[in-house]
């Protein structure tokens, strides 16, 4: 009892001394005549450094307060648009509450105004939406980059992989001086240049690129940064290479080197290694793009956006796209290497690159996979060995001339060459349950594919500006082909276990296919705004495309003595024609934030086409589709005060069928799940309500976002599901209308700490309901599914950065109509990020990720503890050097593992992939930007 008191009065003696350790500041600001001066920024700096301890912003009158802070002394510093910036000391006594009283602040005079530039150098400053940080006041290690910088400042979120969050936004840009020289990825410019180079950072909210080109406010924004270089800094190249070697035989080597100026950029990368790095990271992609990767419009189809519509022109790997990605599963050995070269001015732009990868790929995985029908249970255990070669070549030139004030012209073409071939080994044991019976059956699958490819895109697009402001004109053009050359080889070996014949108990495919295919389009676009008055504005489009696919498939029978014969029932030739036509109109309001817009658009499908055995064989099928669809727009964004927006839209899309779902003819490339086509197929049409709100608090940098969407589908495409005697299953698709979705995703972000911690929630979920065919009864889906996170950052000091993030991921489907089982999974994942300085440029950093994966109804559990811990140091008289020790997976834990329930059936995959090993590894960074460029 005694002890109990003791410990009671000490705690509270404690936060009695802790509470006395603690001082509220407040005060008021107001302009040379008394009034109130709402909105001004208010900080808190110690006079040591200048290092910001607090901030806030003035109410409405004049007012502010820092409540709970250190017992110590201040410079209470105010800033405000078009005024001198204030500063005065604040020396708290014993006082529990200290009022500064109304402090003036006198408007900027032409006298002063050089004295202002000179003397004013706040840690930040806001201005509308409008955030800037003064990067000398906020301390970082030598050798430090812009993301290092950005990780320090408030109201900034760096996530695991880079990217950037600015007042609970994602960052779609980053600009150097304003000019758009890095791409749209900003990870680029915040990876590779120097801290130290960098004068100040501006957060805002900037207009899209469709705005700026038709000087039209369309009511989104794009959370934009800007660095601002210091004056020394203005040219250089930037660049690193890292060589690296490893135990288990493993190697890395890459690198990139840019080199620019005001006009030109000059980029050369590559990669070697053995570590699953199977392409560049995207942040090297940017860096090897430079500022023509992305660009606003190149598309050439111009309308608002109920124009959703997909078509493909290329049969490898990741379309006309440079490969993006980090490690995959499985073990690869990868080469890659480019050279780019941009040069942009005011009135010209041009781009150019070359880009070569190859990778060579082995996958050993085993998987566990449930389907079920009315009747029948489809229990199927599959273990399978892969390997892949790919090589690919990739061309790309984009050219932009600005003739005049009022003429654009913008010229593209993309171009690329692929190589490839593969093979694949499965030993699949299945067991179809029908009513307490067993039917088990084994099946051996050898396949193997060898295939070349080519493909091209090319556009032009020009735009106009008329005298009058806001009335526009734009044309476009394109031209695009793709063609696929290709063999492969199917063997299989199916042995049914219950069988009482030899004649019946196996059953053997031997076939051999040779594809050759052809894909053209050619398509145009025109555009046209005519402002009606001040804040009203009409916008007509049309669009129109014309495109033909071909493909003349040969498949034949190999019989055991090596005679082939042609296979009729399942070799196809078709030649299909698809016109494309849209014409729409839309009236948009803009106004002092408010932007409304109502549109229709007709969209108008033929497609013509046959199916056949053989180019010269008689027809199969015929088809000749027309359809009309009528397509609504209604998009209202309205910008609030004090950085909240709300936003509603509703769009209707129409999509036509693929080429493969209309073909009717059987596919058997895996002989266990065969598919034909349905020449019958109509358009799916998709309506999509969707609204939002987001809002921003200066004052405390407090951050929430939400959205809410509502999917309702007409003729969706659904796949009727079909099982035989032997437990082969049939797919064929058909139009079913009904399916819908309610999808929502929300955030809030708030600091714990000023400058210190900052705690970020987010949560998303998607109640989905779609029709299910099997064995010709229909029924639905009900598959709910979400996911909570939390992710908390802490900066105590300068040496250390620690990162803490949960994730709970649930999916449970239900079945109408059906006697088949609940699915219930779990995916969860938890992680924590370590930077640690030790001093003298030492660091320590680690990276936990601790994956759980369940599924009761199954009975599976899957845990995967990933730790890689580095210890690196920076060497060299501007630490551009750095030596670093790693050791990847520490627990030897690794692995691919992915499980999903989805309409009928539930499955489970795990895929051996690179664990332990320990690299030590040297990089060279060339950062041009990180010393004073020397004037003559």
């Amino acid at each position: 009892m005694i002890k109990s008191i003791s410990l009671c009065t000490f705690l509270l003696f404690s936060f009695v001394a802790i509470g006395q350790n603690r001082v509220q500041i407040q005060g008021k600001l107001v302009d040379t005549s008394g009034n109130p001066l709402s909105q001004a920024t208010v900080m808190l700096l110690l006079p040591k450094d200048s290092s910001l301890v607090n901030f806030g912003r003035a109410n409405e009158q004049g007012a502010f307060v820092f409540k709970n802070v250190k017992r110590q002394a201040y410079l209470l510093k105010a800033s405000y648009v078009s005024y001198v910036p204030l500063q005065v000391d604040v020396n708290p006594a014993q006082e529990e509450s200290i009022n500064v009283g109304a402090l003036t602040m006198k408007p900027i005079s032409k006298e002063l105004f050089e004295v202002v530039v000179r003397t004013a150098k706040a840690p930040l400053s806001i201005r509308g939406d409008t955030i800037e940080y003064n990067a000398g006041s906020f301390k970082v290690p030598p050798g430090a980059t812009v993301e290092d910088l950005l990780r320090k400042l408030p109201g900034m979120e760096i996530e695991a992989d880079g990217s950037i969050r600015a007042q609970g936004q994602t960052v779609k840009k980053v600009t150097v001086d304003g000019r758009s020289f890095f791409g749209s990825d900003p990870k680029l410019a915040t990876k590779n240049i120097a801290a130290d180079a960098i004068q100040k950072i501006q957060v805002f909210n900037g207009k899209t690129e469709a705005a700026k080109v038709t000087g039209i406010d369309d009511g989104k924004k794009e959370k934009t940064i800007n660095l601002e270089l210091k004056e020394s800094h203005k040219k250089g190249g930037f660049g690193k290479i890292t060589a690296g070697i490893a135990t288990e035989g493993r190697h890395e080597v890459k690198g990139n080197y840019n080199k620019f100026d005001a006009k030109n950029q000059v980029s050369v990368i590559g990669l070697a290694n053995n570590t699953n790095q199977s392409g560049m990271s995207f942040d090297d992609y940017q860096d090897f793009r430079g500022s023509q990767a992305f660009s606003w419009g190149d598309e050439a189809d111009f309308g608002f956006s109920g124009n959703n519509r997909y078509i493909t022109f290329d049969d490898g790997d990741d379309q006309m796209g440079i490969p993006i990605g980090g490690r995959r599963d499985g073990f690869s050995k990868n080469y890659s290497g480019g050279a780019n070269y941009n040069y942009d001015t005011k009135k010209t732009k041009f781009s150019s690159n070359y880009y070569f990868n190859q990778s060579e790929r082995l996958i050993d995985k085993i998987s566990s996979t449930q389907r079920f029908f009315q009747d029948k249970t489809q229990n199927s255990a599959d273990t399978t060995n892969q390997r892949s070669f790919s090589a690919n070549h990739r061309m790309s030139l984009r050219y932009e001339k600005t003739i005049d004030t009022l003429n654009t012209l913008i010229l593209i073409g993309n171009g690329k060459l692929s190589f490839g071939n593969a093979t694949q080994n499965s030993q699949i044991f299945q067991q179809l349950l029908v009513q307490n019976n067993l039917f088990p059956r084994n099946t051996k699958l050898m396949n193997g594919s060898d295939q070349q490819s080519f493909s091209s895109q090319n556009s032009a697009i020009f735009r106009h500006k008329f005298a009058k402001k806001g009335r526009s004109f734009s044309a476009s053009a394109g031209y695009n082909y793709a063609n696929s050359d290709g063999a492969s080889t199917q063997k299989s070996l199916n042995q049914f276990l219950n069988a009482t014949t030899l004649r019946d108990s196996i059953q053997a495919i031997d076939q051999l296919t040779n594809n050759f295919s052809t894909k053209t389009q050619v398509k145009s676009s025109l555009f046209f705004v005519e402002p009606l008055s001040k804040v009203f504005y009409w916008e007509s489009f049309f669009n129109t495309s014309f495109q033909n696919n071909r493909l003349n498939r040969d498949l034949s029978d190999r019989s055991t003595a090596g005679a082939i014969a042609r296979n009729d029932s399942l070799s196809r030739y078709y030649d299909n024609n698809l016109t494309y036509n849209r014409l729409g109109s839309s009236v948009r309001y803009s106004k002092d934030g408010v932007n409304v817009t109502v549109g229709l658009a007709a969209q108008h499908f033929n497609l013509t086409g046959d199916f056949r055995r053989a180019a010269g064989a008689t027809n199969l099928a015929t088809i000749d589709l027309n359809y009309l669809a009528w397509i609504p727009k209604i998009g209202i964004d309205l910008e609030l005060k004090n950085n909240r927006y709300l936003f509603f839209s509703y769009d209707k899309s129409a999509q036509e069928p693929s080429i493969r779902d209309l073909q009717p003819i059987v596919d058997n490339s895996n002989p266990l799940f065969l598919r034909v086509g349905n020449p019958n197929l109509l358009p799916s049409m998709n309506h999509s309500l969707s609204t939002g709100f987001n809002l921003f608090d200066a004052a405390n940098f407090m951050n929430f976002y939400s959205n809410l969407s509502y999917n309702y589908n007409v003729n969706q495409v659904v796949y009727n599901q079909s099982i035989n005697a032997n437990g082969v299953v049939l797919t064929k698709p058909m139009n079913i209308s009904g399916g819908e979705s309610y999808v929502g995703y929300f955030g809030f972000g708030f600091p714990l700490k000023k400058t210190v911690s900052t705690l970020n929630i987010n949560a998303d979920f998607n109640s989905a309901k779609n029709p299910l065919f099997l064995n010709d009864v229909l029924s639905n889906t009900n598959t709910n599914s979400g996911n909570i996170s939390s992710r908390l950052s802490f900066t105590p000091s300068d040496r250390i950065t620690l990162y803490v993030n949960a994730q709970f991921g649930l999916i449970h489907s239900t079945y109408d109509k059906s006697a088949l089982p609940e699915q219930t999974i779990y995916n969860n994942q938890y992680g924590s990020e370590l930077n640690f300085n030790f001093g003298k440029n030492t660091f320590l950093s680690y990276n936990l990720d601790y994956k759980v994966y369940e599924n009761k109804t199954r009975g599976l559990y899957q845990e995967m503890p990933i730790l890689n811990v580095s210890v690196f140091k920076y060497v060299g008289k501007a630490q551009k050097s750095e030596i670093r020790l790693t050791v990847y997976d520490v627990f030897k834990k690794n692995l691919g593992v992915n499980q999903n329930a989805f309409q009928n059936f539930v499955s489970f995959e795990k895929t051996q992939t690179l664990s332990q090993y320990v690299m030590l590894s040297y990089t060279y960074n060339m950062r041009g930007l990180s010393s004073p460029i020397r004037k003559n």
